[in-house]
């Protein structure tokens, strides 16, 4: 999409402000715009799209347990797809720049979901996530944190009626909060998220059941490491949500110290960032691992932060968000539209870093961009080293070898030394004596008999380093293989679909598998190619047992025995 310019329009987009408490303004002292942006009029219609689509998932047939609610893609009736559409239904209802503005046959819809989504709420007030999470404190608050928003926004549209469809609203809403004042977690996100939804509900309905239970969660301290990221890791999927949500109790609940963990994480993201604007996510311990992802789910935070901070980096991370996936912001419309202080011009952009070498310990990362290229190295990954051409991507290295089935290398740590950085690994392969004579148990069960209790002996070694460095252009990756000699050795150059290759062979029995023999090799998407090479190839076994599975991508084999040393540059 083309890069947008936020400005404030004049009185043609004028709509009705939603009538927020002193809270939503505290940290902006200026005067708010007083109407709505070119930016968010497009989301607006963005928003009524999604209204649209979503009543192809609405459940029709009166006789139904569920009837006005809705179900997934799946056909599954479920309280987050009507929730979704309530909450979109809500914005579009609220904005004189809809279609759907003060729509009784939409109210009617938000009626019927409402009763549809009470019927799918538990009697102690949680909902389920059908798709694994029963009785769900958490999914509960997920929910909650963003239909309080849509409550206020629906209060204030002034359509007859309005209020008759406001009683469910609030029943599930309070009954809701009844379970979040007792219920507990699975993870550790899902700590600030309550303390979120907790905070909104005492900001429409003050109760201090609410507050004690946020500062209970709070007092286990925000789980921040050095490096500025949280526990889970997960840079496309809950260190965003956590940045928002401990936005809302800071701002709730007048607590101004939960703006610094999420200041920290949004400076350590700025690293994690590819030249085509996607994010690092082969650290994550969730399940974004590995996945493709941008810089959407921090918009929020970074506007927030930005205007507070008068900070130009955050404000070009919104304008990197702007350019890659402003279609995407429609999720969070009615964050902006409860806080318009947020409508405000953000203040001037500074360079986001894109030349450096920058380590993160804790997260077991090392990060090296040189403007258009990008490498991340990883501990505790099989997958231990990536490479971004802006669209072309080396997405996995690995290497395994046949050694005792267990020999898919990772490290458990990274180590500096100059300009390299070592991975390292050492595996033993024993082989087990006859047990002691007097501990053999008169019925032979080999439960009873630990191998703890015997001796080693013939024990197998094979000891692995691979270093890494910069080179012109790019990286050079060493393996060294030491140890028992004549072991098979597969190395994995795993790519990310959709490109060419050239100066590789295909595998002759195996689909989407590469052979590497040539001098150089290549693999190019579009104008963005990205050059490896020397090849070895000396057989073609590209499966080992005890290696992991092949991924669902094209992938370059090199092979060989230990002792195996080879030395290949990526650029």
């Amino acid at each position: 999409m083309e890069r947008r310019k936020f400005v404030s329009l004049g009185a043609s987009a004028l709509c009705a402000i939603p009538l927020l408490g002193s809270a939503a303004f505290t940290l902006y002292k200026s005067q708010v715009p007083v109407a709505k942006p070119e930016w968010l009029v497009t989301l607006i219609k963005f928003n009524d799209a999604d209204v649209k689509q979503l009543s192809t998932y609405k459940i029709t047939d009166p006789t139904h347990r569920y009837f006005g609610g809705y179900m997934s893609d799946m056909g599954i009736p479920n309280p987050h797809s009507t929730c979704a559409f309530i909450n979109r239904a809500c914005g579009a209802i609220s904005c004189q720049e809809s279609i759907f503005y003060q729509s009784k046959d939409l109210l009617k819809e938000i009626d019927l979901a409402l009763n549809g989504l009470l019927k799918m709420q538990h009697e102690d007030g949680t909902i389920d996530l059908v798709d694994t999470n029963f009785h769900s404190t958490p999914d509960t608050a997920f929910m909650v944190k963003r239909l309080v928003q849509s409550y206020k926004l629906l209060e204030n549209t002034e359509i007859k009626g309005t209020s008759d469809t406001l009683v469910p609203f609030k029943l599930f809403l309070q009954n809701a909060g009844e379970a979040l004042i007792t219920g507990g977690i699975h993870t550790p996100n899902h700590r600030w998220v309550v303390c979120a939804a907790l905070t909104k509900l005492n900001e429409k309905w003050p109760d201090t059941r609410y507050i004690n239970r946020v500062n209970e969660w709070l007092g286990e301290h925000i789980d921040l490491d050095p490096d500025g990221q949280y526990t889970e890791k997960s840079t496309y999927g809950y260190s965003a949500v956590i940045d928002r949500v401990l936005i809302t109790v800071a701002k709730g609940l007048q607590k101004p110290e939960l703006y610094e963990p999420v200041r920290k994480n949004l400076l350590m993201m700025r690293y994690y960032l590819h030249p085509n604007g996607e994010v690092v996510t082969e650290a994550s311990n969730r399940q974004d691992k590995g996945q493709i992802g941008t810089m959407e789910n921090y918009y929020y935070a970074c506007r927030y932060m930005a205007l507070m901070d008068k900070d130009g980096q955050f404000a070009a991370i919104c304008r990197l968000i702007e350019t890659t996936s402003f279609h995407k912001l429609v999720d969070i419309l009615n964050y902006l539209l409860e806080d318009p202080s947020l409508w405000k011009e953000l203040p001037p952009e500074n360079p986001l870093p894109v030349n450096y070498v920058k380590s993160f310990p804790y997260s077991g990362v090392v990060r090296i961009r040189r403007n258009q290229w990008d490498s991340t190295i990883l501990s505790n990954n099989p997958g231990w080293l990536t490479f971004h051409k802006k669209d072309a991507v080396l997405q996995a290295m690995r290497v395994a070898a046949s050694f005792f089935g267990k020999a898919q290398f990772q490290s458990d740590s990274i180590q500096e030394n100059g300009n390299t950085w070592l991975l390292s690994k050492k595996l033993d392969g024993p082989y087990f004596q006859p047990y002691p004579k007097d501990k053999i148990p008169p019925d032979g069960d080999m439960a009873k008999m630990p191998k703890a209790n015997r001796k080693q002996s013939n024990i197998q070694y094979l000891e692995t380093l691979v270093s890494i460095s910069e080179s012109q252009n790019g990286i050079e990756v060493t393996i060294d293989i030491g140890g028992t000699e004549g072991v098979p050795v597969t190395m994995e150059l795993i790519f990310r679909k959709g490109g060419i290759f050239s100066g590789v062979d295909p595998h002759p029995t195996k689909e989407n598998a590469f052979l590497f023999k040539e001098k150089e090799g290549a693999y190019s998407v579009g104008n963005d190619t990205i050059h490896f090479g020397p090849g070895k190839l000396e057989h073609r076994n590209i499966q080992l047992r005890g290696a992991l599975p092949a991924m669902d991508a094209p992938t370059v084999y090199l092979t060989g025995f230990t002792p195996f040393k080879h030395s290949l540059i990526i650029s």
